[in-house]
């Protein structure tokens, strides 16, 4: 059955991406001082303009413009999901993450800024609300990505805003959800079409706020476990307030249009002459070991010959190890690449020789022989190389199932963690099967659904207390293909899954990432102190990363 609000559906994003020029252009009241007050020139900005683009905004720096860029191109090859870009090797500059900065500190936030206060002014609570949610949202994955960062100062009055710590950030954040929630109850009215997540809806925007103090009670539970357990049973005391189900996820949606290019930044980096990389090994051998279906929607091989290594002897996963930094041979046309979950590419359906009898759920049912239809030797570069309108999982009810999960195993918060651990696996599933029946690809049966989920409840049932850990922390690191910063987040956190040794690392194991060069440069605050100031980004860790 087809979601109705599962995650964005915009039929034109072009007009959006018109909305965000509209945006920038009017981020805050300073930018329109007309001292003739010409109607045509506004001193005010427009709500229901500003807040599409800051959406547009955070979803762009955050999923970046490609594979290789981006919080999440850098984040999903550290976390070994992708093994291609310099951070597969543990090597980072002042540059890899200088457009996220940049377009946060110069685009959203500031926009976010002048929501908050225009909106006050106005008694515009809905879009304060909404504004306030994804400040704090942001900030946070800011401070969990680079720890100390400007924020007191932040949004453009201050020329060299100084660094905030990072605990002390979240500590303000906690307030701020507070407060969005509290303004959603002095009366809500957002048009549906400013708001490219919700569509104007207060229920989904509350639930995403509590779900947000879920996730960030359960990232500081190791630095203040007692207030991380209190407050996190507070929330499942009234669990159906949060995200419970995928209509509810806190997702972006991208669009299908070339002219411009609103497709998933994966597909346009993939699906192209150049392709974006190499799609990682660790990630196929692991869903191959536990027989998982979800192998044909995140990967598509293009040559069903291919080993490692472009060999001619192999079933079409090519792909690289971590930290792999061999030159690339004649390969464009015949290494696997991203699929159709979450990029919106194509779905795998040709056969998988190695699989036998005793492969339920990851099976060659339906299979067609000999190459995957679709396959890029017969429809290159066309109508059949799917739509790019994949999406963004920001925060999702897969997630917050196996966050919760995760804290009845180590906060003793008194769920039942088997049961959001199998809750969790089939949420996700169930949400690929969305991402794929919504673009031409095949649906997982119901029954394998929920027999998948059920095999993976008696695993759990039969591994002793490390084990339950290892195998909750494998699934959610499966699960979260799509958004490496949270996998690069529990990593920190929890350790697991355990990660492959690189083949040949260029640094150590990145703690942070590296600021802009630009900022560091500019800043006057750390121009001195610059080059000790980003080294100590490497091996430095977040404040609630306790983990030696």
């Amino acid at each position: 059955m087809k979601r109705k609000h599962s995650y964005l559906h915009i039929k034109n994003l072009s007009t959006y991406l018109g909305i965000l020029l509209v945006g920038i252009f009017t981020a805050s009241c300073e930018k329109f001082v007309d001292i003739n007050d010409d109607p045509n020139n506004p001193t005010t900005p427009t709500l229901s303009l500003l807040l599409p683009a800051t959406q547009l905004s955070l979803a762009g720096n955050f999923g970046g413009s490609s594979a290789s860029n981006g919080l999440n191109g850098g984040s999903t090859s550290v976390s070994q999901q992708f093994a291609s870009g310099p951070l597969n090797r543990w090597n980072q500059t002042g540059g890899s993450f200088s457009s996220s900065w940049s377009g946060f500190y110069t685009g959203t936030i500031p926009d976010l800024e002048t929501i908050i206060r225009v909106g006050t002014e106005q008694g515009e609570w809905g879009y304060v609300a909404i504004a306030k949610l994804q400040k704090a949202y942001l900030y946070s994955i800011m401070v969990d990505v680079w720890g100390d960062i400007p924020y007191s100062q932040a949004g453009g009055e201050f020329p060299n805003p100084v660094f905030d710590n990072g605990a002390d950030i979240y500590e303000s954040l906690f307030s701020v959800i507070d407060e969005a929630l509290a303004d959603i109850d002095k009366g809500f009215s957002v048009s549906s079409s400013a708001d490219l997540f919700f569509q104007g809806s207060a229920e989904k925007w509350s639930r995403m706020g509590k779900s947000l103090k879920l996730k960030m009670l359960n990232q500081i539970r190791l630095v203040d476990p007692a207030r991380a357990a209190a407050g996190i049973k507070a929330l499942i005391a009234e669990a159906d307030e949060l995200i419970a189900d995928n209509s509810q996820d806190f997702t972006f949606q991208y669009g299908t249009t070339i002219a411009p290019n609103t497709r998933h930044p994966w597909f346009v980096s993939w699906y192209n002459t150049g392709r974006g990389g190499y799609v990682s090994m660790p990630l196929i051998d692991r869903l191959k070991a536990q027989d998982d279906p979800r192998l044909r929607y995140y990967i598509f091989r293009m040559d069903e010959t291919r080993g490692l290594a472009n060999s001619t002897n192999g079933e079409g996963y090519y792909g690289r190890y971590p930290g792999d930094g061999t030159a690339s041979p004649a390969d464009l046309n015949t290494r696997a690449i991203v699929g159709i979950y979450p990029a919106a590419g194509l779905y795998d359906n040709g056969m998988i020789p190695s699989l036998t009898t005793e492969n339920i759920y990851l099976n060659n049912d339906g299979a067609v022989t000999g190459t995957t239809s679709n396959s890029f030797k017969v429809a290159l570069f066309t109508n059949g190389d799917g739509t790019g309108g994949g999406i963004l999982p920001l925060l999702t009810n897969f997630m917050v199932k196996f966050i919760r999960a995760e804290a009845a195993l180590t906060l003793n918060t008194g769920e039942d963690v088997k049961q959001l651990l199998m809750d969790g696996v089939e949420a996700h599933l169930m949400l690929v099967n969305t991402v794929s029946t919504s673009n031409g690809g095949q649906a997982i049966p119901a029954a394998n659904i929920t027999g998948f989920a059920n095999r993976i409840g008696e695993q759990f049932d039969a591994a002793d207390a490390v084990g339950k850990m290892e195998l909750l922390m494998m699934q959610k690191w499966i699960a979260l293909y799509g958004n490496g910063v949270e996998a690069y987040n529990d990593y920190r956190r929890t350790g697991l899954p355990e990660l492959e040794e690189l083949l040949a690392p260029l640094d150590e194991f990145p703690m942070r990432f590296y600021y802009s060069e630009t900022e560091l440069t500019s800043n006057e605050t750390v121009i001195a102190i610059r080059d000790e100031f980003q080294r100590k980004q490497q091996f430095t860790p977040v404040f609630w990363d306790v983990n030696d």
